[in-house]
């Protein structure tokens, strides 16, 4: 089958050369070839043109002048008919190729040119012949299979309800410790390091005072099921918090408390641990945390303010760093703490509107109570100037 489309003419003249080139290649297409002379097969999806039983003609002159300046899709179509090879054929499917030609067509008569482009497909079956007096099987080529690839859609874990409030109100001292660096600060360390850094053999003492103390680590699921259920905390209950997700936190807190048997929740910025900064957090790192019973939370996508920020920017926050950590852990997080400590009243409204639970800020303070908003969630920060003397008097304050 060959179809021509897309000639489009410049001037309404007779091009009867029109009709003589497209009989030359109707007689290029019909010569003899080592292919099996029956019709292709019909491929899915197409519709055989019809084949047509009379010679094709040149259409008449009045037809040429009321054509219009873009002329309608013209398409030809014959049966290529053969004699029947002697050879034993087997047939494979249609090789299609088209080709595109610029085309511009004198008439010396009236010095009119036609110009414009002629798409040509050639639609040959891929059959190849044996010697059918050897008996041999045909040869063909196989059948191509295109399959397109298919990506399964990563399937996020089913969120976590929020626990119904029961409308009791209650009050609890659970400080909230709040940690950042682990670690020895360098030397040329500004104050805000030094400040930020707890030396790993100092949090070891801190952790060890605290247990000698009677106090027990809980998770942040289970001081707000206190706080909205009444659900039963063991005494001189105690949270461990890190911010943003440093690298000594696997380092050098994760043995520590795991030896304790002790917990944490990490506070990560999703988007540092995407980029793979070699101060922060792993993927790997963070996995092997949870996997040890820790907490991993959110700290937002880049740790910049969350205060004074439209809704459109808070709602890319709350919600990238959710489904990036409920993708990477299998865990969404219900759980805030604003970077800097930073927020305000739509802060609060878009991170509870995408399913978090509380917020967690910088403002000091042990003392909690289900009338209080759970998006201002109060801490105790711990220095690298925090003895364990202090942590457990800290631990003991009513504030």
């Amino acid at each position: 089958m060959i179809v021509m489309r897309g000639f489009q003419p410049i001037a309404k003249q007779r091009a009867w050369s029109v009709w003589a080139g497209i009989f030359c290649l109707l007689a290029v297409a019909s010569l003899p070839t080592a292919c099996a002379a029956p019709a292709p097969p019909i491929i899915a999806g197409s519709v055989p043109a019809a084949p047509v039983s009379a010679p094709i003609s040149a259409p008449d002159a009045s037809a040429m002048d009321n054509a219009s300046e873009q002329a309608e899709v013209v398409a030809i179509s014959t049966a290529l008919s053969r004699p029947a090879s002697p050879l034993r054929t087997e047939e494979t499917p249609a090789a299609v190729v088209q080709v595109m030609l610029p085309m511009i067509l004198h008439q010396p008569e009236t010095q009119a040119a036609l110009s414009g482009t002629v798409s040509i497909t050639v639609s040959l079956p891929l059959t190849f012949a044996a010697n059918n007096e050897a008996g041999q099987s045909p040869l063909a080529l196989p059948t191509p299979t295109l399959q397109a690839p298919v990506t399964a859609a990563p399937v996020l874990p089913e969120p976590t309800p929020a626990p119904t409030p029961d409308g009791a109100v209650r009050t609890v001292r659970v400080p909230v410790f709040m940690y950042h660096y682990l670690s020895v600060p360098p030397a040329d360390a500004n104050a805000y390091r030094q400040d930020l850094s707890v030396p790993p053999d100092l949090f070891a003492a801190q952790l060890d005072a605290l247990q000698a103390a009677g106090y027990t680590t809980i998770s942040l699921y289970d001081l707000h099921a206190y706080l909205t259920q009444g659900a039963p905390l063991p005494d001189n209950p105690v949270v461990i918090t890190f911010d943003d997700g440093y690298r000594d936190n696997y380092e050098n807190a994760l043995p520590a408390l795991t030896q304790r048997g002790m917990t944490a929740t990490f506070f990560v910025v999703t988007d540092f641990l995407d980029e793979d900064r070699p101060e922060y957090l792993t993927w790997d790192m963070a996995r092997t945390m949870r996997d040890a019973g820790m907490n991993i939370e959110s700290h937002g996508r880049n740790h910049v303010s969350l205060k004074d920020k439209d809704t459109d920017y808070l709602v890319w926050q709350a919600l990238g760093s959710k489904e990036t950590l409920a993708y990477e852990l299998g865990v969404a997080p219900r759980f805030v703490s604003y970077p800097a400590g930073e927020f305000d009243a739509l802060t609060k409204e878009i991170f509870q509107s995408a399913g978090y639970w509380a917020g967690f800020t910088t403002v000091q303070g042990a003392t909690h109570s289900s009338a209080d908003d759970p998006f201002e969630m109060r801490r105790v920060r711990v220095r690298g100037t925090t003895t364990p003397e202090e942590i457990v008097r800290l631990a003991g304050l009513d504030w």
